[in-house]
C-alpha cells in the first residue's frame, strides 16, 4: 500500500476542539502514454499496474483489439511513461494524438465516440444472477480495497462471475479502474465470455461503452447511474444494477437477467 498512498501532516477540527494528526492520502500521478513513439495522452491515475492501465486504456480507445497486436510495452514508473509499440500500423488520426490531459475521471472520461463505438455488437448472453449474490459480491467488493479504507480517495472496479471475485483492481480514476481489469484480462489472455464488472463508481456511458466492447452483460454499481449510462446499456443489451447499499438494488436495464 506505500506505493500507493502517502501520510500527511494535518489540523483536524472537531465539536470538541482541534488537534494535529497524520492522515494517509492516495497517490496521484502524472502517466503519458506514447503509442510507436508519439504521444497519445496523459492521464491522473494511481501509481499501480501502469501496464494495464495502457493496454485498457488502447482497447477501450479502439486503437487495439488484442494481445497480438502489442510488441512491447515498457514501464518507467520514475518518469510516469508507458511506452507500447504496435504490430504493423495504427491509422495516425490526428483526433488521437492531439495533446491530450485526461482528468480522474470525475468529471468525464477519456473516451472518444467513433465509428467503433456505432459498430458494437448487442450483448446476447443469457447469463442470469440471483438477488442474493448481487448482495454478496458487493459485500466481498467493498471489504477488498485496502487504499480505499485508509485514504476514501480511489475508485475499485472487479470482475466476476455469479460467486466470485475473479479480477480486482484500483485507481483515484473510476474510468482508470476499469481500464486496469480489462487491460489485464487482455496482456494475461482471461476471455471475459460470462462475466461481470463491477465498479464503485457511477455508471456513465463512458462506463457501458467500454464494457460494451468486451461483451459483458451484466454491470453493478456500488453508485448511481447517469441518464446516457442507462440508455446505452438498454441499447447494448446491458443488464444494469446499480446503487447497491445494505438489501436493495435498482435494476434498469434487462432485468430478466436478475432473479
Amino acid at each position: 500500500m506505500e506505493t500507493n498512498a502517502e501520510k500527511f501532516p494535518a489540523l483536524q477540527h472537531t465539536s470538541e476542539g482541534k488537534s494535529r494528526i497524520e492522515k494517509t492520502v492516495a497517490r496521484e500521478l502524472f502517466l503519458t502514454i506514447f503509442l510507436n513513439g508519439r504521444e497519445l495522452v496523459t492521464l491522473l491515475c494511481s501509481p499501480q499496474d501502469l501496464n494495464y492501465l495502457a493496454a485498457g486504456f488502447l482497447a477501450s480507445e479502439g486503437l487495439i483489439k488484442s494481445k497480438d497486436e502489442i510488441k512491447k510495452i515498457e514501464v518507467d514508473d520514475w518518469s510516469g511513461i508507458v511506452r507500447v509499440e504496435t504490430n504493423g500500423t495504427i491509422e495516425q488520426d490526428s483526433r488521437f494524438f492531439s495533446k491530450r490531459l485526461i482528468t480522474s475521471g470525475c468529471g468525464g472520461g477519456a473516451t472518444f465516440y467513433n465509428e467503433a463505438d456505432i459498430a458494437i455488437s448487442k450483448v446476447e448472453s443469457r447469463m442470469k444472477i440471483s438477488t442474493d449474490k448481487v448482495f454478496t459480491l458487493a459485500k466481498d467488493f467493498q471489504h477488498r480495497s485496502e487504499i480505499y479504507l485508509s485514504t476514501h480517495g480511489v475508485h475499485s472496479a472487479a470482475c466476476c462471475d455469479t460467486q466470485s471475485i475473479l479480477i480486482f483492481n484500483e485507481d483515484i480514476g473510476r474510468h482508470n479502474a476499469v481500464d486496469k481489469i480489462f487491460g489485464k484480462c487482455l496482456l494475461e489472455n482471461i476471455n471475459c465470455n460470462e462475466r461481470m464488472i463491477i465498479s464503485s463508481g457511477r455508471l456513465s456511458s463512458e462506463i457501458i461503452h467500454k464494457v460494451a466492447k468486451r461483451g459483458i452483460p451484466i454491470v453493478i454499481s456500488i453508485s448511481a447511474p447517469t441518464s446516457l449510462g442507462v440508455k446505452v446499456a438498454d441499447n447494448y443489451g446491458i443488464t444494469l444494477i446499480a446503487s447497491v447499499k445494505g438489501k436493495k438494488f435498482d435494476v434498469y436495464t434487462h432485468d430478466w437477467r436478475v432473479n
